[in-house]
């Protein structure tokens, strides 16, 4: 898998928390230099208007290999978060349901909570149970009112994978809107958005994409490169350097969503980690993780450490382990694990722990011997 010497981090502990904040690869970091030295750092001396126009489309083309969707559906946007707070008022639910997981991230659901204490609809939550499979749970909840289904694909605290296409083939029927957070599973799982078939597919870049912070990547079904952004930015016009303030005219395809200058740096960085991850192959990554996770879950199972669901069950994820030992508190435990030489976090007070393509037997290793 990757060059362990292109993250230095890992000369000082075993690193197992790429699904909070990501290790940033040598290539990607070099690509930030490269930019802030030889562009940032000098204005518009190396980077005419016509060059900052098309300065996200290498990683517009790079996502769109990624995520198995063409090139003009994929939006550029500084935060996922920036997406997920304008799917609301661009498709509200007019008083219909919408259905979470009352565990998911909170950047998925607040939107639509923040309209539920409007009186603009209601939230129905769904339990993620490790003796049930959550898609069908949610789908099970699907009827002729609900409006919206909001999820992350991958679950951040327990690592269940939701069947999307399948949950999209239940919410088709009723008119419902499908909103994916795939920030867990892109860049780790193989993703066919096109396949899919969700509204909004969005993903942070500076997890398992490997950039940095101020950037995300969004996949935007063809209807909603109709709608009108919800917060237009001047990036979002076609020609944004006519600077026409009496027009509000959009791109034709998910450029409208762009809202304005980002981190071109942090930009520079994740194109170059997309590149790395495509030429890579997801496929192989994601038989990599599940290697590890197997070599993991052998080891400390006789020690009563249980994964939330089963190795073998298609909802877990290979890339996050969610560990639990009965009668173990998690306060204080990635504190003596950090002693040990070891970063992972633990949510849903659980352990949960990363495995990305740097990681390799001798961290899960070193997590064992911590956890014996």
């Amino acid at each position: 898998m990757f060059d362990r010497s292109e993250y230095p981090t890992l000369d000082e502990c075993a690193y197992l928390n790429q699904a909070s904040l990501g290790l940033v690869g040598s290539p990607a970091v070099e690509a930030m230099h490269r930019h802030l030295d030889e562009i940032g750092r000098h204005g518009n001396l190396h980077m005419s208007d016509e060059d900052e126009a098309g300065f996200l489309e290498d990683l517009r083309r790079w996502a769109a290999d990624l995520l198995g969707s063409p090139a003009e559906r994929i939006a550029i946007l500084s935060s996922a978060s920036e997406m997920l707070g304008q799917v609301p008022l661009m498709v509200p639910p007019s008083g219909g349901k919408v259905i979470g997981v009352t565990t998911d991230f909170p950047t998925v659901t607040r939107p639509w909570l923040r309209l539920a204490g409007r009186g603009e609809c209601s939230v129905q939550f769904v339990d993620d149970r490790p003796d049930t499979d959550l898609t069908d749970d949610l789908i099970a909840a699907v009827d002729e009112d609900t409006a919206v289904v909001t999820v992350g694909s991958v679950q951040y605290a327990t690592g269940t994978v939701i069947d999307i296409g399948r949950l999209r083939a239940a919410v088709a029927g009723t008119g419902a809107t499908l909103v994916v957070e795939a920030t867990q599973a892109a860049g780790a799982l193989e993703i066919d958005a096109g396949a899919w078939g969700a509204d909004v597919v969005v993903s942070s870049g500076y997890k398992w994409l490997g950039g940095h912070g101020g950037v995300a990547v969004a996949v935007l079904a063809p209807e909603m490169l109709e709608l009108v952004p919800a917060l237009p930015g001047w990036m979002g016009a076609s020609e944004p350097f006519s600077f026409d303030a009496t027009n509000l005219e959009f791109a034709a395809d998910a450029r409208r969503f762009t809202q304005s200058t980002m981190s071109y740096v942090s930009v520079a960085g994740l194109t170059k980690a997309v590149e790395q991850l495509v030429g890579t192959g997801i496929d192989r990554i994601e038989k990599h993780a599940a290697r590890l996770a197997r070599y993991l879950v052998d080891a400390v199972e006789p020690m009563g450490w249980t994964p939330f669901r089963h190795l073998d069950d298609p909802a877990a994820a290979p890339n996050l382990v969610s560990l639990g030992r009965h009668g173990e508190e998690s306060v204080g435990l990635t504190e003596r694990l950090r002693a040990a030489g070891i970063v992972c976090s633990t949510r849903g007070g659980r352990l949960r722990v990363s495995i990305a393509p740097y990681t390799d037997e001798t961290d899960i290793q070193s997590l064992v011997d911590a956890l014996t």
